[in-house]
């Protein structure tokens, strides 16, 4: 699938939605009415989907065609995967699982370099939320370096459900906090693991970080309070390489 496939009309994106395809991003035309696009609407909504109203010129611009019929919707060029059916198999072919979450990482950058790092340390799948997270897009891939076709990665409706099949699987989950005074290198990675980096304004929300197992942070010896969640998530992955190796 190209990188940028779009795909324009009421109906085609309905279809497109119902039959279960990655939509990144739905475009919508301002002041759009009519059952049809009602029905549209209502999909979008229950299926968590991303959505911008726009000026028709732009639906012109996006679609490269005037007869979208005031709606456009970006298709994601990576298929995503089932998480119940990747965990399974993950569990089949090793006995230290490594899986990690994103609590609404939105920064496309960030993302495309985390799941680069991630590929390079061995996860077995990233896991983001419908709502809130960066989308896979053209920008994502180029800075994974292409890693984003090399690794699975599940959507889910919210991060609490994954957190709560992968207890169900007896994998430990760890969040990356600034709100514990445990380090890093308190915390045991040679164990089935799940890792949990938060969003680059908020961090980890609250109601994750009660239903993690562990909470560790990366000691910060200057004066900045934080790091960047990418250069953050590969602090983590890779002493999770090194109590492993």
């Amino acid at each position: 699938m190209e990188e940028n496939t779009v795909i324009f009309g009421i109906r085609a994106i309905i279809e497109a939605i119902e039959s279960g395809s990655s939509i990144n991003k739905v475009y919508l035309q301002k002041g759009l009415r009519g059952d049809l696009f009602f029905q549209l609407e209502k999909l979008v909504k229950k299926n968590k989907i991303s959505t911008s109203v726009v000026p028709n010129e732009k639906l012109d611009r996006l679609s490269k065609h005037s007869n979208h019929q005031g709606a456009v919707a970006k298709i994601s060029p990576v298929e995503f995967h089932d998480l119940e059916n990747l965990i399974e198999t993950t569990l089949e072919n090793t006995d230290k699982p490594l899986f990690l979450l994103l609590d609404q990482v939105s920064d496309v950058r960030n993302f495309g370099a985390i799941i680069r790092t991630a590929e390079c340390t061995g996860v077995h799948g990233i896991i983001i939320q419908k709502g809130g997270s960066a989308p896979v897009n053209a920008e994502t891939i180029k800075t994974s370096a292409g890693a984003a076709f090399k690794i699975p990665i599940c959507k889910v409706d919210h991060i609490k459900d994954a957190i709560f099949q992968l207890k169900a699987a007896d994998i430990k989950i760890v969040s990356a906090t600034e709100k514990t005074q445990d380090s890093i290198y308190d915390i045991n990675f040679n164990q089935p693991l799940a890792i949990i980096m938060g969003s680059e304004h908020k961090g980890v929300s609250n109601s994750v970080l009660k239903l993690s197992d562990y909470k560790a942070k990366l000691p910060l010896l200057g004066e900045i309070e934080s790091l960047n969640v990418s250069v953050a998530c590969g602090a983590f992955l890779y002493e999770t390489v090194r109590q492993r190796l």
